[in-house]
Formats: C-alpha cells, structure tokens, sequence
C-alpha cells in the first residue's frame, strides 16, 4: 500500500476486480511522491473513512482528497491523476468533457470483466479483505 502519512489522499477501489487491480497498479507505478494512499473497499472500516457506504464504492472508483471533498467514477480518476502528477490539468479537462467521460466509465465499469486484468487483490491479500457488510 501506499504512505497514509504522505499521502494527500485516499482512492478506494474494488479490490475483487482484475481490471480494477491492474489500473491502481499503473496508479502506483506513476505515484513516485506516495500522495495517493490506495485502498480496496472490502477492507474493514475503508469506505467509512471516506465518507462513503459500501454500495457507493461498489457502484464507482471512489476518492477523498486534500481538499475533503468525496468524488467519483471519471471525476474520481481524474481529481486522483492530478494529484499523483502535481498539476490540475486532468481536473480541469474533467469540468470541460465531464459528460463524455462519465458516460465512458460508466461503460467501462460495466465491462471491466473483458478487459484485460490481473489476480484481484483480494486474492492476493485476502485479510485486507475481510469485510463487505454494511459500514
């Protein structure tokens, strides 16, 4: 996982997906300054501390930043990518393309299974997994 110390903020992801683990492994890869502290839903206590419920972060890829304020879907990766690059500019193309991208995650996130992925990280870290119920 990242630095929750350095991190300046905390993306929530659903740690039973492969295509969904291979996206936040190229996250990290591109974080060398560990601003994003990445964590899979299903871990105990993780869409809480975002503010978020568990069907929240099981409908979209959620982030809470610096700033506190809670997004998600496109508007999610894109406030995340300007964080881990130090500029506004993905947030900036957001406001401008919002529409289209949330229509292209909501697409993506419905077909995620054909995309090609990896071993979900909860299979991998199984006791970082341990709880789906209700927050």
């Amino acid at each position: 996982m990242s630095h929750p110390d350095a991190a300046t903020g905390r993306l929530v992801f659903d740690g039973q997906c492969g295509f969904c683990t291979r996206c936040v492994g190229w996250l990290r890869a591109i974080d060398r300054h560990g601003r994003i502290d990445v964590q899979p839903y299903q871990a105990p206590g993780v869409p809480r501390s975002i503010g978020a419920t568990v069907e929240q972060c099981q409908d979209a890829v959620q982030w809470r930043g610096a700033d506190g304020v809670r997004r998600s879907g496109a508007e999610a990766v894109n406030a995340v990518l300007s964080a881990v690059i130090g500029t506004g500019a993905p947030s900036t193309l957001y406001r401008a393309t919002s529409g289209v991208q949330e229509r292209a995650y909501r697409w993506v996130a419905a077909h995620r299974g054909r995309f090609p992925g990896m071993t979900p990280h909860c299979q991998t870290h199984p006791a970082e997994c341990a709880g789906t119920g209700p927050e």
